[in-house]
């Protein structure tokens, strides 16, 4: 008889405590009672809670980001109640984390939210928009991470707002929803008087629109001539992969913000990017687009074509992955490469700066010390991270996204000159068909795997990554671009350094930590040391400093007079060849240029979309 009643209420419970975990819903409601103080006003209500302590957090990191940014700092005025509007008691284990007890299945929190930082990464609020990245904007609950999200903003009174996000629209103003706490925190949004424009895609069985939200100052006209350039930016995107990403609710959304004293930034998710920057289309048409051209190139290559290591991504520590030489670095290659393509660069412009990061690559110490991969796993401290004291980064490290840039480059070339027919698209366009269509997540032996069947040369892949991915050996890049038509071409200019000065009071002072490699460094001079006089002249500009140095060629020596930790002194110091590299046509420095290099050149740089 016991036994029968025990099974009894157990069903019962059990019948009781499913439909309560199908109930989990999460809601938020946004407002801007004090925007003009820069706050917002955040209520988050959870429902269907089962632990007895719900544990609330704001976000350490932040998606496209890799180091911890501490979102909680811009949180106050945190109360919490219950499903029936009874206080209830909040306890704060740690700096992220708020624990709320005694309640009765549902929670609701409310505080403050500081927002004056509108890039990628933070927030801002003024009376003129809200941009609100979700990690540093919304307290998440450990436990709901599958449940359903709605937010509902309401704008300040008298604005009439519209919101450029991802999340998926419904039917009462300003209101959206997300399917699970990962895709809610992956989705920014914009509100503000935004300028809109919109376009759609039709690849045989499927029609999808592409957006922009466009918060700015400038004309209708301005407007209309980016749109029609990042058309043609997304049709050579579209291009290099065969077809659009199936975009969730069938739609992408460029999210722009181009006002006087925004932050620069740009910032890729699953079916929008953030764009920010202070100039305007009038001054920065296209480095704004150009911004825009990396992020959309993201759609395909880290937000579907991603890393095992960023998956899933972590909201409460540092994400590290030995794959951004390719997520970041790969994408950069293709940001400019395709403004080239679509005609929106000048070709003489692209070639001329497509050099730099092999130029880079060429002047930094930091490649005998670190690998591509082991570049990729130290996001965590330079990427947006923020530290005190100094760091030797001038002479160990090089950013990810200038060495995966030089690699792409590299790659390129390679498979351009040693293999018919082939090329960067052609390994993008199989990661696309095996990792990002699919949406399975790769590994470093994942993509080693892929060069080989693309070139069906395994010991040349297994070479090329263990040269040039795991390894810290240079591509050959002189010889590789002459096989492209192209000379990888140095001025004969003489340089102290390949460091930058600040020039104040008729002197130089040093701006960074010094190159190990570098005339400056091998003098014994480093950051913040000033240069006074060039034999006897005074430096008053960089103008001034460039004039004087024309009149040496390099391994020329000279006089400095320095001022080093308070003491004055003279210095002799023998100048070196400016390292900076351009990328010239072959015939344009009066050498030959075969026809197979010159065709594999145009192949290269011609407009790939119909």
């Amino acid at each position: 008889m016991k036994k029968t009643l025990f099974t009894a209420l157990a069903a019962a419970a059990l019948a009781f405590a499913t439909p309560v975990m199908a109930q989990q819903s999460v809601n938020y409601q946004v407002s801007f009672e004090n925007a003009a103080h820069r706050e917002a006003t955040i209520t988050a209500t959870f429902k269907g809670v089962t632990a007895p302590v719900l544990e609330v957090r704001m976000a350490r990191s932040s998606p496209g980001r890799y180091a911890l940014h501490e979102f909680a700092k811009n949180v106050y005025n945190v109360q919490a109640t219950d499903g029936q509007g009874r206080s209830l008691q909040v306890n704060r284990p740690n700096l992220h984390q708020w624990n709320v007890s005694g309640h009765d299945g549902t929670v609701t929190v409310k505080y403050t939210l500081f927002a004056d930082h509108p890039d990628g990464t933070y927030a801002g609020v003024n009376t003129t928009h809200a941009h609100l990245n979700a990690p540093a904007t919304f307290m998440y609950a450990n436990g709901l991470e599958k449940a359903p999200i709605q937010v509902k903003f309401t704008p300040p009174a008298g604005q009439n707002w519209t919101a450029a996000t991802q999340l998926k629209p419904e039917a009462a103003p300003l209101t959206f929803s997300a399917p699970d706490f990962q895709y809610f925190m992956d989705s920014p949004t914009e509100l503000a008087n935004l300028q809109w424009r919109e376009w759609t895609v039709k690849e045989k069985d499927r029609t999808q629109k592409i957006k922009i939200g466009l918060h700015h100052n400038g004309t209708q006209e301005q407007l209309d001539e980016y749109t029609n350039r990042a058309k043609r930016i997304v049709a050579e995107a579209q291009a290099v992969f065969g077809e659009l990403p199936a975009f969730d609710f069938g739609e992408y959304t460029f999210i722009a913000c181009y006002l006087p004293g925004t932050p620069g930034d740009g910032m890729e998710h699953r079916n929008s990017t953030v764009i920010t920057s202070s100039r305007s289309l009038e001054t920065g048409m296209n480095p704004n687009l150009s911004t825009l051209s990396h992020e959309f190139f993201h759609a395909w290559n880290v937000e579907r074509i991603r890393p095992q290591t960023l998956e899933p991504f972590n909201f409460a520590d540092a994400n590290m992955s030995g794959e951004l030489w390719l997520a970041e670095g790969f994408t950069s290659y293709y940001g400019t490469l395709l403004m080239e393509r679509a005609g929106v660069s000048p070709q003489a412009d692209y070639l001329k700066n497509a050099a730099y990061p092999i130029t880079a690559v060429k002047v930094s110490p930091g490649k005998d010390y670190f690998s591509p991969v082991e570049m990729s796993q130290q996001a965590p401290f330079v990427d947006a991270s923020r530290s005190v004291d100094p760091t030797n980064r001038t002479n160990t490290y090089i950013s990810y996204y200038t060495y995966g840039n030089a690699i792409a480059m590299g790659l390129d070339f390679t498979l351009r000159t040693k293999f018919k027919n082939l090329s960067l698209d052609d390994y993008m366009r199989l990661l696309w068909q095996r990792h990002g269509k699919p949406e399975k997540p790769y590994t470093l032996p994942d993509l080693e795997r892929a060069l080989g069947d693309l070139t069906k040369d395994p010991a040349f892949a297994q070479n090329f990554f263990k040269r040039h991915i795991y390894g810290k050996e240079t591509i050959p890049y002189e010889a590789l671009a002459r096989e492209m038509g192209l000379a990888l071409q140095a001025s004969n200019n003489a340089v102290l350094g390949w460091e930058g000065f600040k020039f104040q009071n008729d002197q130089a002072t040093i701006a960074q930590g010094t190159f190990a490699n570098s005339p400056l460094y091998k003098v014994g001079l480093d950051r913040d040391d000033v240069l006074l006089t060039l034999n006897g002249q005074k430096l008053t500009s960089e103008k001034t400093l460039d004039s004087l140095l024309t009149k040496f060629k390099p391994g020329d020596q000279v006089q400095l007079e320095v001022i080093q930790q308070g003491t004055k002194k003279t210095v002799p110091l023998t100048l070196a060849q400016d390292p900076q590299l351009e990328l010239v046509p072959l015939e344009k420095v009066n050498q030959t240029v075969s026809k197979a290099a010159k065709a594999r050149r145009e192949a290269w740089l011609a407009r790939k979309s119909k």
